[in-house]
């Protein structure tokens, strides 16, 4: 009998696999054989993987819950406790019902993943989570999936020449949202119409043509909107200075000249204008005004011109649920859902503005070295730090808010609260390269030599060190932290292609397992691929060609 590790909780029982049971009974798990194999883990002749108990314990807890009602609550009030916290877990950035065990792919859904201007654009899979569901566009359609079934939850029809959003890029960009903004059709019968959670779609307003002219072409925005961009006051006789492009693409010198840039918001369903701001034109090295920088605004540059290299008047925008990033020739800015413009003291090319979960955003700037000004979520300044400020990828809801320095100078790990006031700083003898994880009091780094530690978030004290593993005895780096609020599940890459698993003990360190995707015996169906995200506490995988559940 062991007592549950918080302290004053609760004895409860240990289920111990004696390796009597029959591996063909009733409690092996789906995908047992006769070799021993558990779900794509393989174990040793007379041993049990961590994976296979703990999905042996999971088996039995109806007849461990009939044991607590005969020898005390123990149990009940675990099981009760891991409830609560596979709910809670549902609702985090991250997170993940449960990470306890080995993965198998547990559904797969096949076809194109992505609007046609996205795919063209080469910006990968494009997705986002409305409420519960995964929602994507594929072929003339938007789709939404049930993440834990992978079942279609509804389907609607969108036509040719289809652009939703809000959409993110699964696996660094992604995005939440309570509604989908759709331009559908084309030309004179342009039209918006806004998605709900549950498929349930708005009239559509057409979309005046007369404003295309006076505000830009029209793109989805984050809160219900129609975004407008495009170029405004009189174009310059001669503002290229010393730019120049070679054939082959190398531009050097500075644009010093150009228009500045407008945005305007509208509403989708009533075409009321929320807000408008106006970007001014700064000067701006020419490799940011080439014609094959980033994308154009209205997805219709489709090829480089090759003859006339420089482009004064490009401009691009990445538009999430609560941001939108614009980027261009003599631009660098971004725009809050609300309108308020931040980012105009960045040079363009040179920094970004990014937005914190817990509150605000950070305006980045690297030149000779990494500085980070904080944003309160009115758009003011509140503080600047060093190096990049970097917010946990996976939280299980606990701690205070917390971000740590990476990149700045010398080896030391920095916390700081949002408003940039300093929580603690250690010597590491090692640059930081992400926050991964914040999770039971414990804040998971990734180092830019590949080692995960785990430091106390109120202290910065070192509780346990991860040199990664691999079946090639290679090193790994991480590219992707869940957390079930428990165990730290790590996506690594072996810089050779190969790819794995590891979930870690949050407190401890302790590897729970591993998987390797050169295992023959993996389960999941393919290598493990960086497009990794969590929908309503599953996890799923999402590619250009297809998307699968795993768990």
């Amino acid at each position: 009998m062991a007592r549950d590790r918080d302290p004053g909780g609760a004895f409860v029982f240990d289920l111990i696999d004696d390796g009597a049971a029959d591996p063909e009974g009733p409690l092996a798990p789906p995908g047992a054989g006769s070799g021993g194999e558990q779900d794509g883990a393989a174990s040793a002749p007379g041993e049990s993987s961590s994976g296979e108990l703990g999905r042996r314990v999971r088996a039995v807890a109806p007849a461990a819950a009939v044991l607590a009602i005969l020898f005390g609550t123990g149990l009940a009030l675990d099981g009760a406790r891991d409830g609560a916290r596979m709910d809670r877990m549902r609702d985090m950035h991250g997170g993940v019902v449960d990470v306890s065990s080995p993965l198998v792919e547990t559904w797969r859904w096949e076809g194109a993943v992505g609007s046609r201007r996205a795919l063209a654009e080469g910006l990968g899979a494009e997705a986002a989570v409305l409420e519960d569901v995964l929602v994507f566009e594929t072929g003339t359609d938007l789709v939404a999936l049930d993440a834990a079934t992978g079942v279609e939850a509804w389907m609607v029809p969108l036509g040719a020449d289809a652009d939703c959003g809000p959409m993110g890029s699964a696996g660094w960009g992604e995005v939440t949202t309570t509604g989908l903004v759709c331009l559908v059709g084309s030309g004179a019968d342009r039209a918006a119409t806004v998605v709900g959670p549950d498929g349930v779609v708005s009239s559509e307003r057409v979309l005046d043509p007369a404003d295309g002219r006076r505000f830009g072409a029209a793109r989805p925005g984050p809160d219900g909107t129609v975004l407008r961009g495009e170029r405004v006051g009189r174009a310059p006789t001669s503002g290229l200075g010393d730019a120049e492009c070679t054939d082959m693409g190398e531009c050097t010198g500075t644009v010093e000249a150009g228009q500045d840039l407008a945005l305007r918001a509208e509403d989708a369903l009533t075409g009321e204008e929320r807000w408008r701001v106006t970007i001014p034109f700064r000067p701006t090295p020419a490799n940011q005004c080439a014609n094959w920088y980033g994308t154009s605004w209205d997805g219709g540059r489709t090829a480089v011109d090759l003859s006339d290299m420089l482009d004064s008047g490009a401009f691009g925008a990445r538009i999430s649920d609560m941001l939108v990033q614009l980027y261009g020739c003599g631009i660098e800015a971004a725009v809050t859902a609300d309108g308020v413009l931040l980012g105009t003291e960045i040079e363009p090319g040179a920094g970004g503005v990014a937005r914190l979960r817990s509150g605000g955003y950070t305006g980045y700037m690297f030149d000779e070295e990494v500085r980070t000004v904080l944003y309160d979520t009115a758009g003011d300044a509140v503080g600047e730090v060093d190096g990049y400020a970097a917010e946990p990828v996976a939280v299980d809801g606990s701690g205070p808010d917390t971000f740590v320095g990476v990149g700045g100078p010398g080896a030391r790990t920095r916390a700081y609260e949002p408003d940039g006031t300093l929580r603690w700083e250690v010597e590491e003898g090692t640059d930081n390269q992400m926050f991964l994880a914040q999770v039971a009091g414990t804040a998971v780094i990734l180092s830019s030599t590949g080692s995960v530690r785990g430091l106390d978030l109120l202290t910065g004290e070192k509780r346990w060190t991860w040199n990664g593993s691999g079946s090639d005895e290679t090193a790994v780096y991480v590219s992707r932290a869940f957390t079930d609020g428990q165990f730290v599940l790590l996506l690594t890459e072996n810089g050779y292609g190969g790819t794995g698993l590891v979930s870690l003990d949050a407190v401890s360190g302790e590897v729970a397992w591993e998987q390797h995707d050169d295992a023959a015996d993996s389960g999941t169906g393919g290598r493990f691929g960086g497009t990794m995200m969590s929908v309503d506490g599953n996890l799923v995988e999402v590619r250009p060609d297809g998307i699968r559940g795993l768990g």
